[in-house]
């Protein structure tokens, strides 16, 4: 279609910058998010995927996740992994978590479609960060197997509490 009419030009402008600001307002909560992609959907033991987080407000809630992207031929129902969180001022604290992937009847508790699953799992809700500035952190595979298959994604996500 050939529009002649410039006067159009200015309409659809407008458009296109209500709907960039229309989607880059959808997650305004979101504080920090990223995902890692696991070549070959083989997480190795060794590997340790690492992120760095800058907090900036002590002074508000906060949601934290963990976000796991398995396909369906995973062999187990949940996944260990080791979470370090290193402060700014360097202190460190390592926490084991149980992710539950599929329920007793074997369903995927994640959403997708075909073969591949993503689940978010909420660890904190309504946490406080202690300092101000970049905290690390780093998450290891904790299931006793030298390289674990059909993880294809790991990440984390902070978000303001909405209390």
């Amino acid at each position: 279609m050939y529009i002649k009419n410039n006067n159009s030009y200015p309409l659809l402008i407008s458009l296109i910058l209500t709907l960039v600001l229309l989607f880059s307002s959808c997650d305004s909560d979101r504080v920090y998010e990223k995902n890692i992609k696991i070549p070959n959907s083989t997480w190795n033991r060794l590997e340790i995927l690492k992120f760095n987080a800058e907090i900036s407000d002590t002074t508000l809630n906060y949601n934290f996740y963990l976000n796991v992207r398995n396909n369906v031929d995973y062999e187990y129902s949940n996944l260990y992994v080791f979470l370090n969180t290193i402060m700014p001022s360097q202190s460190i604290v390592r926490d084991t978590v149980e992710i539950m992937l599929a329920g007793p009847d074997g369903k995927w508790l994640g959403k997708g479609w075909g073969k591949h699953k993503e689940l978010y799992l909420q660890i904190g809700k309504n946490m406080k960060f202690p300092e101000m500035g970049t905290y690390a952190f780093e998450i290891e595979q904790a299931m006793r197997v030298d390289l674990l298959k059909n993880i294809s994604n790991m990440g984390i996500r902070i978000e303001k509490a909405n209390s």
